[in-house]
Parts: C-alpha cells; sequence; structure tokens
C-alpha cells in the first residue's frame, strides 16, 4: 500500500518527538535524501542517521 506524503508527514509530526529526529525522517522518507549527503547537511555521521532512521521505523510503520 502507498502512502502520501501528507500522511507520512502527520505520522511524523505525530509520533516523532524529537524535532532533530523528525528533520532526518522528513529528509530520508519525503525528500528522498541519502543518507551521506543527509549526514554532512545535518552535521552528523552516517551512523547517527542510521541510528535515528532504526530507532523510529517501527513506531512509524505500526501506525500506517
Amino acid at each position: 500500500m502507498e502512502y502520501t506524503n501528507s500522511q507520512m508527514r502527520n505520522l511524523i509530526a505525530e509520533y516523532i518527538h524529537s524535532e532533530r529526529d523528525r528533520r532526518v525522517l522528513l529528509r530520508v522518507y519525503i525528500d528522498g535524501i541519502g543518507q551521506e549527503r543527509l549526514a554532512e547537511e545535518m552535521g552528523l555521521s552516517t551512523r547517527q542517521i542510521q541510528n535515528i532512521i532504526y530507532k523510529h521505523q517501527n513506531t512509524i510503520f505500526i501506525h500506517l
């Protein structure tokens, strides 16, 4: 099943409380930006980006 960008934005806004983590997830899931580029953009390591995504994956997909 496909979800609209609007639905994904709403889920992320509702269930992810950290502003930084919301930005990461929006850039990955909505904008389709790669982890390496996002890490550079945000001043984080790629490992940190991966951890943020992994940490919140279940939360998001449980509510889809």
